[in-house]
């Protein structure tokens, strides 16, 4: 019994690489980093690389102008690698998830060393900035090799296939294997890329379309009539609330004040305004204590902003004069070209309106 179900697996399992893949050759989305299905020529694992490093926790629409812009002014792997840290930092503000941008600078650096990308995970893995998934992905889509890519999307068509109880995230080694268990030998990244594209198209997070699915009449959600219950989730725990303030300096010339921040830490290295530590509960104190000047200070606003693991409010301060830290860490720049992290932005264009 159990030869004849492993089988029987086999030949769905066969059924539904060849739906997914006769599907993605018809379907598949150009994106400026991909080879189209049926394209002799291999993957630039260059453009596949930076890709996977921009679209994480990033969506494809934001992430679309954002690459062009960077292949554009770093065409090559050892284009980028030659750039500065902050030239790099500052391309990247308003991608968020800082890190990833110090890490693509050492990665690039470091692959330009060796003279090629590595094609297999356990070299990829060990690249900086390049986690499990991200190394599958390049092995996969770059190389064609058999390496299991499981990001969101394919959770979610994975979930649904199955009608796998276990909630997210709990749920992601048992999504894991279940990809695993249809993954093909041949075309690997094509099938990595057409699980991505169907979840991202079609087995939507709300409102499935079901019937124009390749995969419906294997997928066991459907068969139930409840594609949207899955995945399951566990209850979301509520983002905490963080307090701060930040202040907006300028000088006689219009500049505003800017401090680098530093390497390690939520928006390390980037650029900011000067302000307070960003704290559990609303202070109670006077914030202008941490003002970088004795200036006449007023305040601009709320400037909201939400990151992965919580909520930020900072109050935002505006005046004139001069700082009583320059050089270091502190510079003067163009409020209106200087580039900053989103929250920053928001917290500048505020105090610039006060202004």
């Amino acid at each position: 019994m159990g030869a004849r179900k492993s089988s029987h697996r086999n030949r769905a399992g066969d059924g539904i690489v060849a739906a997914v893949l006769a599907w993605y050759d018809a379907n598949a989305r150009a994106l400026p980093w991909r080879r189209p299905p049926g394209v002799a020529e291999p993957a630039d694992p260059y453009r596949v690389w930076l890709s996977e490093i921009m679209l994480q926790q990033t969506t494809v629409a934001a992430v679309r102008p954002r690459f062009e812009r960077f292949l554009a002014r770093w065409p090559t792997v050892e284009a980028l690698a030659a750039a500065s840290v902050d030239d790099v930092l500052g391309e990247w503000a308003g991608l968020g998830y800082y890190a990833r941008a110090r890490n693509l600078h050492k990665c690039a650096v470091e692959i330009a060393a060796r003279g090629a990308f590595p094609d297999d995970e356990a070299t990829l893995v060990a690249l900086p900035g390049v986690g499990a998934y991200t190394a599958a992905a390049i092995a996969a889509i770059a190389f064609d090799k058999k390496a299991v890519v499981v990001d969101g999307n394919v959770e979610r068509v994975m979930a649904r296939l199955f009608a796998v109880e276990t909630p997210l995230p709990s749920a992601k080694p048992e999504l894991k294997r279940a990809t695993a268990s249809v993954w093909p030998d041949k075309r690997s990244g094509d099938f990595a890329q057409s699980l991505m594209d169907l979840g991202a198209g079609v087995c939507t997070p709300r409102a499935p379309e079901c019937g124009a699915c390749p995969l419906s009449r294997f997928c066991r959600a459907f068969a139930l009539g409840a594609a949207q219950e899955y995945p399951r989730r566990a209850p979301k725990k509520q983002k905490p609330t963080r307090y701060g303030a930040g202040f907006a300096l300028f000088d006689s010339k219009g500049r505003v004040l800017v401090e680098r921040r530093p390497d390690k830490g939520l928006l390390g290295g980037m650029l900011g305004l000067p302000g307070t530590e960003w704290i559990t509960e609303r202070p109670n104190g006077d914030a202008l204590a941490a003002a970088p000047a004795k200036a006449p200070w007023r305040h601009a606003g709320l400037a909201r902003h939400t990151f992965t693991h919580f909520h930020l409010e900072l109050d935002v301060y505006a005046g004139e004069g001069a700082a009583r830290r320059i050089g270091g860490r502190y510079e003067w720049a163009d409020p209106e070209t200087v580039r900053l992290p989103t929250v920053m932005r928001k917290a500048l264009d505020l105090a610039f309106k006060q202004k």
